[in-house]
């Protein structure tokens, strides 16, 4: 997937400077640059990178329309009115993405003018990333499994309670004044007692654990009206926050009804009620790459990928722990082929050349991090399958307790109704 990726395209007018003049058409910001298309020819007047921008301002053209203005390095300043569906909007979302470029890679242009990537350090990077995700998955996994645990747990409780009301309606059917009463009392020790300390850690845990905490641009019934805010998934759901980091919604995990990606860089959540309008956000943000796949592990059923983001859908549609061990066996077969690269035997003249055209593309200290990654890799890998199978045999627990529970409460229902 392309990193210069289209997130946005506005209509407006651009001021041609040296023909004092307007010019209709579109604006369109992607990830790393800034261009104007006009709508009659289809040129590109303007075209330049996001982290050449000096400074980004709301301001007034002739003292009457809005505008804003956009200073580059070299100190040329460009002028964009007429913006649609409104100059705050616009503003909003090239201010986010351009102070989040800069947050992210402070001197970049420097970095990439004066010296390249290496490929050890591209391979670094990405092997980096597949273990945030996988981390973040195997979290989001075991607060699963904690609640899991939660549901055994209120299911005992169920079965003791059953156990009192059984033994309730055993002294109503033969009652004390009766003479022939045999009241089969149980015992104290009958009791479950299963609360356990370790309810109140997984609590502290499951509710209020934080996920991942990104900056986003949020908009609610109008694209016209945006403002900056953050979202932060929960282990228990998300919440929507404004610049202040006052809440503006929570959504539990149940509540959400669907997730839209409408781009690697935009989605939108709704709840849907009856008989009163839909509570919906639709929140753009340079982070979201982070957050959508593990969006896409917390509400599987209710996520959908629209046409512009299926491309991010196709880098990962497998389970966590199948991305894990994929991501251990690509990486290891890179690290075959490029530590084992070795150089072509040649003539004594051209050595130098053959030697230099031969380096490995990792260094020995790229190779020692890689390695070190790739062993959490398949340790996370692992435990995640471990946690799978867990919690497989939960869900059979739950399933066969819950039947169980039913049965029980047919039959003391039928016995109510005797009595009644």
């Amino acid at each position: 997937m392309s990193r210069d990726i289209c997130i946005h395209t506005w209509p407006c007018s651009y001021y041609l400077e040296p023909e004092k003049r307007w010019v209709p058409g579109k604006l369109s910001l992607t990830s790393l640059s800034l261009k104007f298309i006009t709508d009659k020819t289809g040129k590109i007047l303007v075209d330049f990178p996001l982290s050449s921008i000096i400074e980004i301002k709301k301001e007034a053209s002739h003292f009457i329309f809005s505008s804003i203005t956009i200073l580059e390095e070299d100190h040329v300043k460009h002028w964009f009115s007429s913006l649609q569906p409104s100059r705050n909007a616009v503003f909003n979302i090239i201010e986010h993405f351009w102070r989040e470029l800069l947050l992210s890679q402070p001197g970049a242009a420097a970095q990439v003018s004066s010296s390249p990537m290496t490929k050890g350090k591209e391979l670094t990077g990405l092997m980096a990333c597949s273990q945030k995700r996988l981390e973040d998955t195997a979290k989001v996994l075991h607060h699963q499994g904690e609640q899991f645990d939660n549901i055994m747990k209120g299911l005992d409780k169920i079965e003791s309670d059953l156990d009192v009301a059984d033994r309730l309606l055993t002294e109503l059917e033969s009652p004390s004044w009766w003479p022939f009463s045999s009241k089969l009392r149980k015992t104290p020790s009958e009791t479950k007692p299963k609360e356990g300390a370790s309810m109140s850690s997984s609590e502290a845990f499951g509710k209020e654990g934080i996920v991942i905490k990104i900056p986003a641009i949020i908009s609610q019934r109008t694209e016209s009206h945006v403002k900056p805010g953050k979202l932060i998934v929960l282990v228990s759901g998300l919440e929507v926050q404004d610049s202040d980091s006052l809440l503006m919604h929570r959504f539990e995990r149940d509540d959400v009804d669907d997730i839209k990606v409408h781009t690697p860089y935009e989605i939108s959540i709704r709840q849907r009620f009856i008989g009163k309008p839909d509570i919906a956000y639709r929140l753009i943000s340079a982070k979201m790459p982070e957050v959508i796949p593990i969006l896409e592990v917390q509400f599987s059923k209710k996520i959908e990928f629209l046409e512009d983001a299926l491309m991010l859908r196709s880098t990962g549609a497998s389970s966590p722990a199948e991305k894990g061990c994929s991501a251990w066996h690509a990486a290891s077969g890179l690290m075959d082929r490029l530590m084992h690269c070795e150089p072509s035997s040649g003539s004594q003249e051209g050595g130098q050349t053959q030697l230099q055209e031969s380096q490995p593309f990792v260094s020995e200290e790229e190779a020692e991090e890689l390695t070190q990654i790739l062993r959490k890799l398949k340790s996370l890998a692992l435990d995640t399958e471990v946690e799978l199978e867990r919690q497989d045999e939960a869900l059979d627990g739950i399933s066969s307790s819950v039947d169980r529970a039913t049965l029980i409460i047919d039959k003391h229902n039928r016995r109510m109704k005797r009595l009644t």
